[in-house]
């Protein structure tokens, strides 16, 4: 277009081709169109370039200045995307939007705002100079309107959950109130002022970012919101619109619990603040985004930092933004306080040391598998040891283990990682999840040429990981060989010790759950009452339940005559494995959990 341009130009004698070298000299140096910079060096004026555009394009020309835009069409799209785009939204009539455009030719451009409005497009064309210097008027005209507004009358609902994950009881929230102003959320709370975010050595959009009002309610309540949730222990933090209202969630020891309702209009401020702490495209909002957000934050006299994994999907009323609380003061590495019973322990440390081998640790998303095998590593973790793991995403760094994060789009998947790193030397290699045939095929390899292969399974049970490899491919001879041991677990809330009490359950209950009449009779079982300590819910942090199957000779001859996932169940638990369940009443014989937490997650 710039060559053209300047060629029209000269051929209608409204520039010297001595002129044209000169800008395009000027070009190459400072960047831009140019058309800009023929109208900054003063070669020709705006009105000419937008009358040779016109023709060009075949598209009208207008003046901005003369047009006084009204503040709702303005809102039709983001700073963020006409600046962008080089565009500004003119007026609207019915289904159809005329839009002012530096490049009338831009389909991405109209495409893009096409979607985000719903409307039909119209394009008129004007100077760079021209639109840039009416998004800057009507733009920052705009902010000062929503600003005033936000310190004047904006509401946020803070409802009151139970603790049972509906969000219809008390659950400690911001504020007990129905209603309540966003200045009383503690906005000067230790922590809200003293929230750095750290940037990482990439190309940084200081445009974006300088934008934003350091004072502005938006960025207050984000970081309110990401001190909040460190201070309560959130897991994760789930931003959701609907389509008159929107709600945030934090996950408190597995539970969701409903912490606000913020304005519906500050919906697209809110997601795009989280978008641009975590380097996401902020005008692509069709697609799913995966970032990080790593911050540097004082609470209660301490400087703490911290990594939020944040994930953006675009749901029928806006983009629901879910972030992961990645504490490293949470990472428990020591085995012995993971909540495994001693024998379950002692197989489970065996099987890791061995030279080599595979040991399978199976449950669903958010039941501590993680954990377990970096504790595992950390244990394994010596200055003679190669460690490599693949990961996705590397959750935590771990020292002297050599750790990858998995990139799909460039073709670094699990089992390309796996194939790299058997020409490295390795001892111990950890892969994240065994998701394919072809990453279970090199991982069995691997664990069948002398090295100890550490890795997860999406499984409900020990046994049936038997079944769903082979289910996947692999032959039954190759995983009895393989396979060492196999680990499944779950996450239960503990009792909180602050308002601990006893709780006298019907005999009838515990035997239906696995005790017998003569133990149920005796046991006394607890619950909590809700204290300010666990926020009224009764439970205070998480405990595991572990069934470990060691795999013997006598389950590897049942597992190559192609034995069921039942028979093997029943084999293993003959060999004194302790099954989900029985953990789970190990748990409340302890007085460690109650009897609802052990049946929300097993079966008898």
């Amino acid at each position: 277009m710039s060559a053209k341009l300047g060629e029209i130009l000269v051929r209608e004698n409204l520039l010297s081709p001595q002129q044209l070298r000169e800008a395009l000299d000027y070009q190459r140096e400072h960047g831009g169109r140019l058309g800009f910079n023929l109208v900054k060096l003063g070669l020709v004026s705006d009105d000419m370039i937008t009358a040779v555009l016109s023709r060009q394009y075949g598209v009208p020309s207008v003046n901005l200045e003369l047009f006084d835009i009204d503040e709702s069409v303005i809102r039709l799209i983001p700073q963020e995307v006409a600046q962008k785009y080089s565009v500004l939204p003119l007026s609207r009539v019915g289904a159809t939007l005329t839009l002012a455009m530096v490049d009338p030719t831009n389909v991405f451009a109209m495409d893009d705002i096409k979607f985000m409005t719903g409307l039909n497009i119209e394009p008129v064309v004007v100077s760079e100079a021209s639109v840039q210097e009416a998004i800057a008027k009507y733009y920052a005209q705009s902010r000062e309107i929503e600003l005033a507004g936000l310190h004047s009358d904006v509401v946020v609902e803070g409802l009151r959950s139970n603790g049972n994950g509906n969000g219809h009881g008390h659950s400690g929230g911001i504020t007990n109130d129905d209603l309540v102003s966003l200045d009383s959320l503690d906005f000067n709370a230790d922590g809200a002022d003293n929230l750095e975010v750290i940037e990482d050595n990439e190309e940084i959009d200081l445009s974006s970012l300088t934008r934003m009002s350091e004072d502005a309610p938006v960025v207050r309540l984000v970081n309110v919101l990401l001190v909040d949730a460190l201070r309560r222990g959130a897991s994760d933090i789930h931003v959701e619109p609907y389509e008159k209202e929107m709600r945030i969630r934090f996950r408190i020891d597995g539970v969701l619990y409903d912490v606000m309702h913020p304005p519906l209009k500050l919906r697209d401020a809110l997601i795009s603040r989280l978008k641009i702490m975590s380097k996401l495209d902020i005008s692509e909002k069709r697609l799913p985004q995966d970032g990080r957000i790593k911050i540097k934050v004082k609470v209660d006299t301490r400087a703490r930092e911290l990594d939020f994994r944040i994930s953006t999907l675009p749901t029928l009323f806006g983009e629901k933004v879910v972030l992961r609380l990645l504490d490293k003061e949470n990472l428990m590495l020591d085995m012995t306080k993971l909540g495994f019973e001693p024998e379950s322990l002692v197989k489970f440390q065996r099987n890791i040391q061995k030279p080599y081998g595979m040991v399978l640790v199976t449950g669903p998303t958010g039941s501590g598998k993680t954990n377990t095998l970096y504790s595992a590593l950390q244990s394994l973790n010596q200055p003679e040891t190669n460690i490599m793991t693949a990961e996705d995403p590397v959750e935590f760094n771990l020292p002297g283990i050599n750790q990858v994060q998995m990139k799909e789009q460039i073709g670094l998947n699990f089992a390309a990682a796996l194939r790299a790193f058997l020409r490295q030397d390795p001892n111990i290699v950890l892969v994240g999840e065994i998701r394919d045939f072809e990453t279970a095929e090199i991982a069995i390899k691997a664990a069948l040429t002398g090295h100890m292969v550490l890795s997860t399974l999406h499984t409900n049970d020990a046994p049936s990981t038997i079944s769903r490899l082979m289910n996947m491919g692999i032959e039954p001879f190759l995983v009895a060989t393989s396979v060492n041991l196999i680990q499944a677990q779950r996450l239960i809330r503990r009792v909180c010790k602050d308002c601990k009490t006893e709780n006298p359950t019907p005999p009838e209950a515990m035997v239906e759950i696995g005790f017998t009449m003569e133990e149920a009779k005796q046991l006394k079982t607890y619950k909590g009452r809700g204290c300010q300590t666990c926020n009224g819910t009764g439970y205070k942090g998480r405990v595991g339940l572990y069934e470990v199957l060691e795999v013997t000779d006598e389950i590897r001859e049942l597992i190559l005559i192609g034995a069921s996932a039942l028979e093997l169940r029943k084999k293993a638990i003959e060999d004194g494995m302790i099954s989900l369940r029985e953990s789970g009443l190990h748990k409340i014989r302890g007085g460690i959990t109650t009897i609802e937490e052990v049946v929300r997650e097993t079966v008898a």
